[in-house]
């Protein structure tokens, strides 16, 4: 495997990064260093009495991310968990596959992308609907038309997920394309 003669501070490939959305959270946990410290800000009388907020730095990508929202350590972990998949998915390209093929419980009913906020697969989606529209100058149209959807459905999807939006109009302005409109 290549992999085992590069550098270990090395960054690892878009291909290695996206494996990684399929490690369970105790996988993805041990490439981590876990720091828990007290919360700022406001929240109530007990908010800052116990180092409850959590930061990951995920090592091998060098991707930081945070949460702070609960009292709880375990719940502020697992939020933590999921923003660091969302940012690998935000931050990994590949090039499309010949077939699209959608995670499990992805519903695509007359070229309308239904997919549950909850979904264990939602990482995926992102990433996919992402590679569609970098394989694609940032075309929208086209984007849609490649993973097999609506412009339009593929529009109110990036407008769900906030820094996939960002992430969109990134890619869009780089090919050159005025930003998409809310």
């Amino acid at each position: 495997m290549a992999s085992r003669n590069r550098k270990t501070d090395e960054r690892p490939t878009d291909a290695e990064l996206r494996a990684r959305l399929d490690f369970n959270d105790a996988q993805l946990l041990a490439e981590c260093a876990v720091h828990t410290y007290r919360a700022r800000g406001p929240g109530g009388q007990h908010r800052n009495k116990t180092s409850s907020a959590v930061r990951l730095h995920h090592t091998p990508s060098q991707l930081i991310v945070t949460a702070t929202e609960s009292r709880s350590q375990h719940q502020n972990k697992a939020r933590a968990l999921g923003r660091l998949r969302e940012a690998i998915a935000l931050s990994a390209r590949e090039p499309l596959p010949a077939e699209i093929n959608w995670p499990q419980n992805v519903q695509i009913v007359n070229k309308q992308l239904h997919v549950n906020r909850k979904n264990p697969g939602i990482h995926h989606v992102l990433a996919l609907v992402l590679d569609g529209l970098a394989a694609n100058g940032g075309k929208l149209r086209d984007a849609a038309a490649c993973l097999g959807l609506t412009s339009s459905s593929l529009s109110r999807f990036l407008g769900e997920h906030p820094k996939a939006w960002a992430e969109a109009n990134r890619i869009r302005r780089q090919a050159g394309l005025p930003p998409l409109r809310s």
